[in-house]
């Protein structure tokens, strides 16, 4: 069986994150046991462009959108968010505790 390299690893789970929920890097991370592998997940997601992934859904821990720069035009990860109910003022979720999704609470453990 084929080993999926960890971005891929990183895709597979964001498939995952349900509609009008979010999640950050490090909780990502911590679920594919590299905790303090944010950033590599960050660059997992500037790299999905060319994949189907709804990178939009991944922000930092306080909610930041860190990554809307990697989205056409400066609002359209926010337009994404907004369009699934997500309220983001200033690059910033709120009531982030209401939208998070925490994959090692809702997913089964990764083989």
């Amino acid at each position: 069986m084929e080993q999926l390299s960890f971005f891929q690893r990183v895709y597979k789970v964001v498939l995952q994150i349900p509609y009008a929920k979010v999640t950050s890097y490090g909780a990502i991370a911590n679920y594919l046991g590299s905790k303090g592998s944010a950033r590599m997940v960050g660059w997992a997601m500037n790299a999905s462009k060319k994949h189907e992934i709804p990178a939009h859904r991944v922000v930092n821990k306080k909610g930041l959108l860190t990554g809307k720069h990697h989205f056409q035009g400066t609002s359209l990860m926010q337009q994404l968010l907004e369009s699934e109910g997500i309220q983001v003022v200033d690059f910033q979720i709120q009531n982030l505790e209401t939208h998070f999704w925490d994959p090692q609470q809702e997913l089964p453990p990764e083989n």
